[in-house]
């Protein structure tokens, strides 16, 4: 204990921010005298340094180095800043990088960004700030306009109010290939996580009182022009655009602004914003989770587009790199699964796409219809592992996107996922089939005729204790089920041995002999094992109907038995 101790002390000797001292020296003093709860929370906020990956940074906000907080924002823009330089050097390219830094509205994200501008430019780098909080794909998009060697976003994009955190993205003379401007992945992870572990202590870094350049509003006017033309040329379609009703919620995010300018200049006049979550609030106080797939999170949306007679609903998570599509489906207001979305936007990048070298690509985790759709239009296909660091770096793409609400339909533009620029080309899509009297539930099923019913969903199971997430997965390994609703498994893959070409990665692959599929994986931004099942069922003739009841029965019993085999 006394050295735990010792090191909280030594801690709040070199935080730089009086409030997190404060906090940290409440904490301290509550444990000294005796306060159990107050030594265990001690502990968890020194169990060691949030850990830098290939998410960057994500966490709770709080003192200590288990914590988001400035003492531990400074060390990992110093790690990255000295990545950057030695980068530069062995590229035979030395002198200032430059580095591009947007930040949403959590609390802490504009100080945590200033601090990172103050690091790079005392370490000699040329330091671009955003002007204001934007969303994450405008920081994805001027890393590649302004040909950054690096782009920082202070986000914690979907997670709980008291959450933040730390995206970095490789570019410019860093890394030239595909993934130019896509978030890091191995070994960049590694190799700015060591020179973040070396940084010996806040007190040690320079940081520089001004000198770093805040842009101007170009950079945001230069994203909205370029994905409000992906549509093509206005003037053939301005009037069905013009005549397609549209709901928007941002969720108190920052996208709400960029997304009606987008639509706007696109033609779509028709616009309506959940008023209740149209201006940025970090503690998201209507709803419980800031996260368009949660239960209740796109009630407020649902109902305006009910009082308002809507032809579309979009939501935006709070930094709008995710984009939820709803529509109305057998007379009800229904939120279309990530799975379907991505078939839809898929089947219509596909159709605009001559045959040949381009890719449609989609996370393993993701439904398989894409691999069909893109033999179907003479395309190749390519499955990666989940993220869109992954994803994004798909060479030849020009379409990809994971489950989890998350599509790139421009990667020339933003070689990330953009909840933007795919609600555009949704809308555009919902215009096109409105003036022709038809509906997004009916493309739907135009899919399901040509390919098959593709039924996906999830279960998940969520821990306070991480160290039962290994467990999990290790008891699964050691004893996965014999059968997926009553059909035999024919395979059990140990992903972390690859799988399907991919490197390896901590997840279990089943298939059954019905062509049922189940994928468990840890969840890599939440504490949570994930299973992604998957049934296919043919369409017979023209039942549409009958094909999708037999999947959805198929799938209860797949739920079933996967919920058994997690244990809850």
């Amino acid at each position: 204990m006394e050295e735990l101790l010792a090191k909280a002390e030594a801690w709040i000797e070199d935080d730089p921010d009086g409030v997190t001292r404060e906090e940290l020296a409440g904490v301290l003093e509550a444990a000294v005298g005796g306060s159990a709860d107050a030594l265990a929370d001690l502990e968890d906020r020194f169990r060691g340094f949030l850990e830098f990956g290939t998410a960057g940074l994500r966490g709770r906000i709080g003192a200590g180095p288990n914590r988001m907080n400035r003492a531990v924002v400074i060390r990992a823009a110093a790690g990255l800043a000295r990545f950057m330089t030695d980068a530069l050097a062995e590229l035979g390219a030395p002198g200032p990088g430059r580095v591009v830094i947007g930040y949403d509205a959590r609390h802490g994200s504009h100080d945590f960004a200033l601090d990172t501008a103050a690091v790079m430019t005392a370490a000699g780098h040329e330091a671009l700030l955003l002007p204001r909080t934007l969303p994450t794909p405008v920081l994805a998009f001027a890393t590649r306009l302004l040909d950054a060697d690096a782009g920082v976003m202070v986000t914690a994009s979907h997670n709980p109010p008291q959450d933040n955190g730390y995206k970095v993205y490789l570019g410019g003379r860093i890394v030239t290939d595909e993934g130019q401007g896509a978030q890091i992945v191995p070994p960049y992870d590694a190799e700015i996580a060591a020179r973040i572990a070396a940084i010996r202590s806040v007190e040690s870094v320079p940081r520089a009182a001004d000198g770093w350049q805040v842009l101007g509003e170009g950079v945001i006017d230069d994203y909205v022009a370029r994905v409000a033309t992906l549509g093509g040329d206005l003037a053939p379609v301005a009037a069905r655009r013009a005549a397609t009703r549209i709901v928007l919620t941002p969720l108190h995010g920052v996208g709400g602004e960029t997304i009606e300018r987008v639509l706007r200049s696109a033609g779509f006049t028709d616009l309506h914003t959940v008023v209740e979550q149209a201006e940025p609030d970090p503690d998201f106080p209507t709803v419980d989770f800031p996260n368009p797939e949660e239960k209740g999170a796109i009630d407020l949306a649902l109902a305006l587009a009910s009082s308002v007679e809507a032809d579309l609903v979009i939501a935006n998570d709070p930094d709008a790199d995710r984009c939820a599509v709803a529509t109305m489906v057998d007379g009800r207001w229904t939120m279309l699964h990530g799975d379907v979305v991505g078939s839809l936007l898929g089947e219509r990048v596909a159709s605009m796409t001559p045959a040949g070298s381009h890719v449609l690509a989609n996370s393993i985790v993701s439904s398989q219809q894409l691999g069909a759709i893109a033999s179907a239009h003479g395309l190749g296909h390519a499955n990666t592992l989940t993220g869109f660091k992954w994803i994004g770096r798909t060479p030849r793409m020009v379409f990809g996107y994971e489950e989890a609400l998350g599509y790139c339909v421009a990667p020339e533009l933003v070689r990330d996922k953009d909840g933007i620029s795919a609600a555009l080309l949704m809308a555009d899509f919902v215009s096109e089939l409105k003036e022709a009297g038809r509906s997004l539930s009916d493309a739907i099923d135009d899919l399901a005729r040509a390919y098959g019913v593709y039924l996906t969903s999830q279960v998940s199971a969520r821990y306070a204790d991480l160290a039962e997430i290994p467990a999990t997965m290790a008891r699964l390994m050691a004893s996965p089920p014999a059968t997926l609703a009553g059909s035999p498994v024919v395979a059990t893959d140990d992903m972390s041995q690859g799988f399907r070409g991919l490197p390896g990665t901590t997840g279990l692959h089943l298939a059954a002999e019905s062509g049922a599929r189940v994928i468990v994986r840890p969840s890599g931004t939440e504490p949570k094992v994930k299973a992604y099942l998957e049934v296919v069922v043919p369409v017979s003739g023209d039942d549409v109907a009958g094909a999708k009841a037999a999947a959805a029965e198929t799938m209860e019993a797949l739920r079933a038995d996967v919920t058994t085999a997690l244990g809850i």
